[in-house]
């Protein structure tokens, strides 16, 4: 067992952390403030080569695995926040369907587009009425010669203001019509066409430079070369993107529980009260000490996960686990950093006060504490099925 990273993944750490020292804390905190999507940044992830970390080479990308892709997006969190990471997120994991199940043909013509930084993309799987129970979705995409009409609700979508294309998840086939609740659904990689779709943007508590929307859709018609993989087997591939994004938003996770402590850490040298810096104080040390403690195990869960997948060897459990583990701890990092910082972790200047706005998200996106553990419990445990 070697838990060195190896040349190319050292110097995936070494260059981003380098790209990202020309984005400093202003520059964050003020695309926060304006609401506005932090365009330079994306582009110069894209130029850099880091979009296509986990796309083959043969379609623009290095051919790197999802543990390559958790060290970036664990550094970029440490850099930016969630506002950094999810400006990116999808175009690192999102595809993972696609390059997996993905007919040639579309994956030579978007590939490309999504490494070189020209296309953005969205996830459209949640729904208002279905949450976590994904199999209960409404959408539906009736078949129409070469095209599919589809019509349905999407919600929490995240760049779809920006997005060109969306992988859609639609039922082809009724749920009561279906003998397992996981068939009779499909998968599309399709265009975000604003004729047949309304996009409305969220008002949110953070990660405010990049918007998460509900989407109407009436009447779509999406090619049916559109389609990834078969009809009816979207769950399963969707399963391929699911993992993953649990352990990119696990490694996001460490990325901004670490910058907390470390800010809080700073502070607590340098501030001095009574005479003494605030550090030497037990009930300023210990704290920061536990959520370091804790980050650093959820570190090794994420990076063990991450492996698992790269061996295409299953990783549901460890994937759950590690994103249950590291929202915690970067939840209470991050709180703990507020707490060492008082009146003056509350105020923006300081950053930490984002930092606790961001990372409240990780607890319930993408998938809920509640729904980890009952994931867990089922399907490591064994415990009876409780929902």
């Amino acid at each position: 067992m070697d838990f060195e990273l190896t040349a190319v993944q050292q110097e995936i750490v070494h260059g981003v952390r380098q790209l990202c020292k020309r984005f400093p804390d202003a520059y964050w905190r003020e695309h926060d403030a304006a609401h506005e999507f932090p365009h330079a940044f994306y582009h110069a992830v894209a130029e850099a080569g880091y979009l296509g970390v986990a796309i083959p080479g043969q379609y623009g990308g290095s051919g790197l695995g999802i543990a390559e892709a958790a060290l970036l997006m664990r550094e970029v969190a440490y850099a930016g926040a969630m506002n950094a990471a999810s400006s990116i997120h999808l175009s690192i994991f999102g595809l993972t369907p696609v390059v997996l199940h993905g007919a040639e043909e579309m994956k030579r013509k978007y590939l490309p587009e999504v490494v070189s930084g020209k296309l953005h993309a969205a996830f459209a799987v949640t729904e208002p009425d279905a949450g976590n129970d994904i199999t209960h979705i409404k959408t539906f995409a009736r078949r129409d010669g070469d095209y599919y009409v589809i019509n349905g609700r999407k919600i929490f979508t995240t760049k779809a203001q920006v997005a060109r294309k969306m992988l859609l998840l639609a039922r082809t086939i009724p749920l009561e019509n279906t003998s397992r609740k996981t068939d009779g659904l499909s998968l599309f990689f399709a265009d975000l066409d604003r004729a047949a779709v309304e996009v409305r943007e969220l008002e949110k508590l953070g990660r405010h430079a990049v918007d998460t929307n509900i989407l109407f859709i009436d009447n779509l018609r999406v090619p049916a070369t559109d389609l990834v993989g078969e009809e009816g087997r979207g769950f399963r591939y969707l399963l391929d993107g699911l993992n993953p994004e649990r352990i990119l938003v696990a490694a996001e996770a460490v990325g901004i529980g670490r910058a907390a402590v470390d800010r809080a850490v700073r502070y607590a040298k340098e501030r001095v009260v009574f005479g003494r810096p605030i550090g030497q104080n037990q009930a300023i040390a210990h704290p920061l000490a536990e959520a370091y403690a804790k980050l650093e195990v959820a570190d090794l869960i994420t990076i063990k996960a991450a492996w698992l997948f790269d061996q295409r060897k299953p990783c549901g459990a460890e994937a759950a686990v590690a994103k249950l583990l590291a929202a915690e701890a970067a939840f209470q990092a991050c709180d703990r950093a507020v707490q060492t910082l008082g009146g003056y972790g509350y105020m923006r200047e300081y950053d930490v006060e984002r930092y606790f706005r961001e990372c409240r998200m990780l607890k319930i996106a993408p998938l809920s504490q509640e729904m980890a553990l009952n994931m867990i419990s089922e399907h490591v445990l064994r415990l009876p099925r409780s929902y």
